[in-house]
């Protein structure tokens, strides 16, 4: 197993801000986290000491030269953590889950009172006397089928997390080789290391070709988030490429072997069915999924009903042994607006409403896979119409994208439609980079679709008010008014982009200090007028 482990070079790692700190659970565990300790205010606004911000760390192994960190786990056959739940059971998941989600309020309210300032205090205080998630609150939402905490029993490497309306709405990275690219495990491995580094909360392998096996392999026992996959892509493969060869036994054999490794999550297209697949025949761009439009071919040239909806007992049978999240797929979302929110997709969704009560019905946890291609105004919708549908099941959603004309910039496209489905309860995002549509992505490419779903997502927990989520653009904001530039860097998503633009602009010897940036200069600084406004001039 360690042979899988591939190391990164020291010298592609970017640095991180701030400093790894841990926080234990009540069964002993210790969940990581960055704190970002910020300058004292300068003398001439006040000279005053400000709070360390606490974020989640999910880079593991990669940013602290340990070897990977392996958690104990509960054997094959114990309980889901959907089981465990529905028998009152607090699970050590569910205790890591509740700490990483508070992301150390606690310390952070203790520090703000230390400090005893009047105006800190103020403006933070909503905040502050905002009620921690408890691990009891974790179990009571996943036993009700609306949150899920992808920890297959085989995945010990894994620091669990949550996904749920009521939490932290979280990003997807999509990682994997392709058969037309030049990757390797070491390329996909980098490819991890830059979606943890911009924050990924779970990573797919989404790789298609020779290489599946030793590319997953040593993606999962590098990865210290869940990972997902895909499994009819290497059931295909097996098949020898040829969509009539496959069958429900290749597919078991499967799946089953990539539950053994230790895969968090699959998905799963067992709600496209035959009779689907005739409402997609009028549409402009017909099926864009490639799980979807594998098992609908092989539908057609079969005149059999898909087999994962006829074995979906067997497929639960796999997924409850080992604690494997389903993600119910969404074969048939649309590729375009134009097919957005239409018969095809509407007839899936159902199913896949009724196929989640049945895996809810016998411990295996779900969620649900959504769009894809939508207009804004039809977004909201979507998200309505699955909890109708789905009991209200986490959502999972690729965008979605709100035009069809971003090519090079579908993570802006996607990045728009994902906070408004964010916004109106959507769990868990999936991000889009840059080269949606064009090719498959680097590792650069990871990075910025990444900053922007993390940006999405963030902007979506704002609007959902989940507990604490904007004190960082609170502190963020002070530090802007004061010039504390370090501490806007740092308080950045991308800290390394944030301090590299502001060089390009303003550099030199001082540049850190200066009270003004280069939009207005020295002498027509709003913020230095709003200042004098109230007597509270400075003379930088």
């Amino acid at each position: 197993m360690s042979n899988s482990i591939v190391n990164i070079s020291k010298s592609s790692q970017m640095a991180l801000p701030g400093r790894r700190v841990y926080q234990k659970t009540q069964f002993g565990e210790e969940v990581p986290f960055r704190a970002i300790d910020q300058e004292r205010t300068p003398e001439c606004f006040g000279e005053r000491t400000n709070p360390t911000f606490y974020t989640n760390d999910v880079t593991g192994h990669f940013f602290d030269n340990s070897t990977v960190t392996k958690r104990v786990r509960s054997e094959p056959g114990s309980n889901t953590q959907l089981q465990s739940a529905k028998a009152g059971i607090v699970t050590p998941e569910m205790a890591y889950v509740a700490v990483r989600e508070n992301r150390m309020r606690d310390e952070f309210k203790k520090v703000v009172l230390q400090i005893n300032d009047e105006k800190l205090t103020r403006i933070l205080q909503p905040h502050l006397d905002a009620p921690l998630i408890t691990a009891e609150f974790v179990r009571d939402e996943v036993a009700c089928g609306r949150a899920v905490i992808p920890a297959n029993h085989c995945h010990p490497e894994v620091q669990p997390m949550i996904i749920g309306k009521h939490f932290h709405t979280k990003v997807n990275a999509n990682i994997g080789a392709s058969d037309t690219a030049q990757s390797n495990r070491t390329s996909e491995v980098e490819k991890l290391r830059m979606a943890l580094v911009a924050g990924a909360d779970t990573v797919m392998d989404l790789s298609i070709g020779k290489d599946i096996h030793p590319i997953r392999e040593a993606i999962l026992r590098s990865s210290p988030v869940p990972v997902g996959t895909v499994p009819i892509y290497e059931a295909l493969e097996v098949a020898q490429g040829k969509i009539e060869n496959l069958n429900w036994e290749i597919f078991k054999s499967v799946m089953l072997k990539q539950a053994q490794e230790g895969v968090d999550y699959m998905t799963i297209h067992a709600g496209v069915l035959h009779d689907h697949v005739l409402l997609t025949k009028n549409r402009l761009t017909g099926i864009v999924s490639r799980g979807g439009g594998i098992l609908a071919s092989w539908m057609t040239k079969k005149q059999e009903e898909n087999f994962l909806y006829t074995h979906f007992d067997e497929v639960l049978d796999i997924a409850r042994y080992y604690d494997v999240t389903l993600s119910l797929g969404d074969g048939l979302r649309a590729g375009s607006l134009y097919d957005g929110n239409d018969a095809a997709q509407m007839a899936e969704l159902k199913t896949l409403g009724e196929l989640a009560a049945r895996a809810y019905e016998v411990g295996v946890q779900v969620m649900i896979e959504g769009p894809g291609h939508i207009p804004y105004q039809g977004i909201e919708y979507n998200q309505h119409i699955e909890n109708q549908c789905c009991r209200e099941a986490p959502f999972y959603t690729l965008g979605p994208l709100v035009c069809d004309i971003g090519a090079g910039y579908d993570h802006i496209t996607a990045a728009i439609g994902a906070t408004v489905i964010g916004a109106a309860g959507t769990s868990m995002l999936c991000c889009v980079t840059p080269k949606e549509h064009l090719g498959l992505p680097d590792a650069q490419d990871v990075r910025e679709g990444m900053q922007a779903f993390k940006i999405a997502a963030h902007a979506a927990d704002i609007a959902k008010g989940i507990a604490g989520a904007s004190i960082r653009d609170i502190l963020m904001s002070l530090a802007r008014f004061e010039f504390r530039w370090n501490d806007q860097f740092n308080l950045a998503l991308d800290s390394s982009k944030a301090r590299a633009g502001k060089a390009v602009t303003l550099s030199g010897s001082g540049a850190d200090q200066t009270h003004f940036c280069s939009m207005c200069g020295p002498k027509y600084c709003p913020m230095k007028i709003a200042r004098e406004l109230f007597g509270k001039s400075d003379s930088h």
